[in-house]
């Protein structure tokens, strides 16, 4: 049995109709850059996050480097993030020319552990960037207590928890900017590169809307240097589309959830956390193992996807070695990615395709 790790055509065929004709009616428009779907799209977006202000940007690395722009990182400011995510975290901060300061991670959560993070804050501090990795909210309580003690920004990293809730607020709304990636493989994602961000302050919003646009709030009229970086008017058309459905796509990917664990109890591996007032949207259903690789191997024979996320921390990547991080200095994180494994995790995941790659586990 063929199993993938994401499935796009099956989401795609169960809205084709939908989609098509979203698609149909932008092209017959003619209006193909910031056009009404986005509007639309940016206005459905702030809804479902209760919150005044939702962005759209070309991509979620570009929501995140905005951000903190419009924050005022800048040269010789530092950001505490976590080695244990996707480049584009790190890459983002680079960008504004400030540095990127690790602190090592939960071995439940994934995420950043908040006991580690003031130790951390030094004179040049601006802010702390928490990522919601594979879907599960960070301790967003006391990151928000340490960021008011020491007047530091919040910038959340959202790529991959879009409708994930910590303590009844959705993730990207607590703090002071939230941002996400539309990336296909997504829980909401696009049929290209897309992001946005959410905020409840007019200032960052002000900021990002002229970043990602060359500077301009009046056409050929330039107040600042800017980007470009605007979601386009199919991708947006494309999200609006899947945002009616985003609840129930993610309480798919629950249920899938929770059949892996049900399904995997007893075996000698370390199933994913999910604390009391999280909600976890499973962007990945990530296992830890001893025998990772004699797993992986029985998946590849069986046609079934898998994949390692990340295998190399970044304070081990070698476009991160001018920091100076050695290895040894974040062990939680170098002990999770060498046993971590994340199974295939998509809406439209049958429960006799889960069994199959539960039966394939255990044989491992």
């Amino acid at each position: 049995m063929k199993i993938q790790m994401v499935d796009l055509k099956a989401q795609y065929h169960s809205i084709e109709g939908e989609i098509d004709a979203r698609i149909k009616e932008i092209i017959h428009g003619a209006h193909f850059i910031m056009g009404s779907n986005v509007c639309e799209f940016e206005k459905e977006a702030a809804g479902y996050h209760n919150i005044k202000h939702a962005v759209a940007v070309a991509s979620g690395t570009d929501a995140l480097h905005l951000a903190l722009l419009a924050c005022g990182i800048g040269k010789g400011d530092e950001v505490i993030t976590t080695p244990f995510t996707f480049i584009a975290t790190a890459e983002a901060i680079t960008y504004t020319g400030a540095r990127p300061v690790f602190v090592d991670i939960d071995e439940k959560a994934f995420n950043i552990d908040v006991n580690n993070i003031e130790k951390a804050i030094t004179k040049k501090t601006k802010a702390i960037l928490p990522v919601h990795l594979f879907g599960l909210p960070a301790d967003m309580d006391y990151i928000m207590k340490l960021a008011k003690e020491h007047k530091l920004k919040i910038i959340e990293d959202c790529a991959q928890s879009f409708g994930a809730e910590y303590k009844g607020k959705k993730t990207g709304a607590i703090s002071d900017a939230g941002c996400f990636s539309f990336f296909p493989s997504k829980n909401l994602g696009c049929y290209g590169d897309g992001g946005m961000l959410i905020t409840n302050d007019d200032a960052i919003a002000e900021k990002v809307r002229l970043l990602r646009n060359h500077g301009q709030k009046e056409r050929y009229y330039h107040s600042i240097i800017g980007y470009n970086s605007r979601l386009d008017e199919i991708q947006a058309g494309i999200l609006r589309v899947k945002l009616k459905r985003i609840d129930e796509y993610n309480k798919k990917r629950r249920e899938n959830a929770s059949l892996y664990t049900d399904k995997l109890k007893g075996v000698n591996i370390i199933t994913p956390s999910e604390p009391d007032g999280y909600s976890h949207v499973f962007h990945q259903y990530s296992i830890r193992t001893s025998k990772r690789d004699s797993i992986q191997k029985g998946l590849t024979e069986a046609g079934i996807a898998s994949a390692i996320y990340y295998p190399v921390p970044l304070h081990l990547q070698e476009s991160y070695k001018d920091l100076g991080y050695k290895k040894g200095d974040f062990p939680v994180s170098e002990a999770i990615a060498s046993d971590i494994i994340s199974l295939p995790m998509y809406p439209e995941l049958t429960e006799a395709q889960i069994d199959e790659v539960c039966k394939v586990i255990k044989a491992a």
